[in-house]
């Protein structure tokens, strides 16, 4: 199926270890931990399983020395790259960038001094580190507050620029900068401006979007809509819930719009009275059971014909719901082989991990599969 490809913004590109961010570069996807830091072993746990999710960049928080103290031990056992989320401790910013933190979240607003700031910059430059500078709608600086009233777009990228300067005056241009709210209408707002005012990479988020449902929501509107507009460079899906679902939530936001593949997309129907099977238990089922798998497919799982060989015909594996519990199974956009309704969620199930399996290990991958499985009783 044809779709229109997205003309995403110029921006120049930074590293965060060695994950390119900006440019021509994949947009990334990223989730924060919520261990204690300190804790290394408990962290490191859990970025592994970040990294088991897809996870390209993990951010960890750095409030005290226990926390930068740990960050060498942590850093040395796992596979992508650090971010330290600094806040009014400048020198929590050195000894992060001295432990080998990839990059470090700063506001340098509440950083302190052009002096302190100039001697986070110099640790950032000596430990060829990145900086992220980090606004929040919800920790503005007074003066701006009482220019504008309230935490709104403008003076959330004043903000922004104003912090981008002092970096640049001191001839660092290894950043990248975020302007988050918890309101989607804000952020939107701020992130337009910004991104007509700079040509710095973007890191996209709803910051405090709540739980898993309504953050999904509110994340998935307010980075879409940037994303569709060609703004961003980086994202996390902020969510009171297992930090896997971040990194979940930021690769479907990405796969729905054609940005970026990793793991089974699947397209299904709402199901209605023609359903020919039990539609929501082989996408449940699917969704739970497949979820650990990195191979781009695509699949239908539709309840009748009405829709079904239409979605089917741009699948690579998929099933429409027919008459007397007998279903129809696609491989290929063509049609394969039939299935009884008690057995479509084992039989798509085995399907798609078989297909998985041959698309990692060979080229001519469909066709294989159609030859296996076409006109089978």
């Amino acid at each position: 199926m044809r779709t229109e490809a997205l003309k995403r913004r110029k921006t120049r590109q930074i590293y965060v270890g060695n994950v390119p961010v900006g440019g021509d570069a994949p947009i990334s996807v990223q989730s924060m931990t919520n261990t204690l830091t300190s804790d290394a072993q408990a962290t490191i746990r859990q970025i592994l399983s970040m990294e088991e999710a897809g996870a390209d960049i993990a951010r960890s928080s750095c409030p005290d020395e226990e926390s930068t103290a740990a960050l060498k031990e942590i850093i040395k056992n796992i596979h992508i790259p650090l971010v330290a989320d600094i806040h009014f401790h400048y020198k929590r910013a050195l000894e992060a960038a001295d432990a080998g933190a990839a990059c470090l979240r700063i506001n340098p607003g509440n950083i302190g001094s052009q002096d302190k700031v100039r001697e986070v910059i110099k640790a950032a430059k000596a430990n060829n580190c990145a900086i992220r500078i980090g606004i929040n709608g919800g920790s503005l600086e007074k003066e701006l507050l009482a220019k504008y009233g309230e935490p709104c777009a403008d003076a959330m990228v004043e903000s922004a620029l104003n912090q981008a300067k002092m970096l640049e005056d001191e001839d660092f241009f290894n950043f990248k900068i975020s302007v988050k709210s918890s309101n989607v209408m804000t952020t939107v707002a701020a992130y337009r401006k910004l991104a007509s005012a700079c040509d710095y990479p973007l890191h996209l988020g709803v910051t405090e979007a709540g739980g898993l449902r309504g953050g999904l929501i509110k994340s998935g509107i307010g980075i879409g809509s940037l994303l569709m507009e060609g703004i961003g460079d980086t994202l996390r899906v902020s969510l009171t819930a297992d930090v896997k679902e971040e990194i979940k939530a930021g690769f479907e936001i990405l796969k729905a719009l054609d940005l970026r593949h990793r793991g089974v997309r699947i397209v299904s129907c709402p199901t209605c009275a023609r359903k020919g099977y039990d539609v929501e238990k082989v996408v449940n089922t699917l969704e739970e059971r497949l979820s650990h798998l990195s191979a781009n497919l695509n699949v239908a799982v539709m309840g009748c014909v009405v829709n079904g060989p239409g979605e089917a015909a741009h699948a690579d594996v998929a099933i429409a719901g027919g008459g007397n519990g007998i279903n129809l199974v696609y491989i290929g956009g063509t049609p394969a082989f039939k299935v009884k309704s008690s057995d479509a969620v084992s039989v798509m199930v085995d399907l798609i991990t078989e297909a998985i399996e041959l698309k990692n290990t060979n080229s001519n991958w469909l066709n294989i599969l159609q030859s296996r499985h076409n006109n089978k009783e």
